[in-house]
């Protein structure tokens, strides 16, 4: 069942007040991936317009990390694993809807989604391509599992469970769960 827009953007004013023909391009892209995607669970949906509202700083475009990546060890070459890199000559600072880091991270969801994001990371700011990574990361997609830390939406809203506090480990640990919550269950009021 596809999405009501109509209803989406009534209560999203509601909720959040005015939005911009920017925010409403994100938004329009999430959603229509969904709806494509013919997935049903509206939680999952809500979940990932949460995430991207928090992790763009509302913008709903993707953007590149402020700062991008600084101090943090995926803001110079050094791989996940620890393992210093020379080539591709890139920096895997954060980038899209849910803010893609790390070297290894990039590498994966560029074969999942045979795109060359390693030699060409800024296609993580591709509208098209960040929806991708968002639902291929945070859904047990090509591989089976949330590709971004193992965890995935199926795991915090299923048949026994609705934990949006918790399913902020999909992304990034506990950071901002209770905040995130927070817009998920105003999300989900708008959907």
């Amino acid at each position: 069942m596809a999405i009501n827009k109509v209803k989406f953007y009534t209560e999203f004013k509601k909720h959040f007040g005015r939005f911009t023909n920017s925010q409403v391009q994100g938004f329009d892209a999430i959603i229509n991936e969904w709806d494509r995607s013919r997935l049903s669970d509206l939680r999952w949906l809500a979940y990932m317009l949460a995430t991207a509202w928090h992790e763009t700083a509302r913008t709903m475009q993707p953007i590149a990390e402020y700062g991008k990546g600084g101090s943090r060890p995926y803001g110079s070459k050094i791989k996940h694993s620890g393992v210093r890199y020379t080539t591709p000559d890139k920096l895997y600072y954060g980038r899209g809807f849910v803010q893609l880091t790390w070297y290894e991270n990039y590498e994966l969801m560029g074969r999942l989604l045979k795109v060359d994001l390693l030699r060409n990371p800024e296609l993580a700011m591709n509208m098209d391509v960040a929806v991708k990574v968002m639902f291929e990361g945070m859904l047990r997609g090509a591989s089976s599992i949330g590709d971004f830390t193992g965890k995935c939406l199926e795991q915090y809203f299923n048949a026994n469970v609705s934990d949006p506090v918790s399913a902020r480990r999909i992304i990034n640990g506990t950071d901002k769960a209770q905040l995130i919550a927070e817009h998920y269950h105003k999300f989900l009021s708008c959907l």
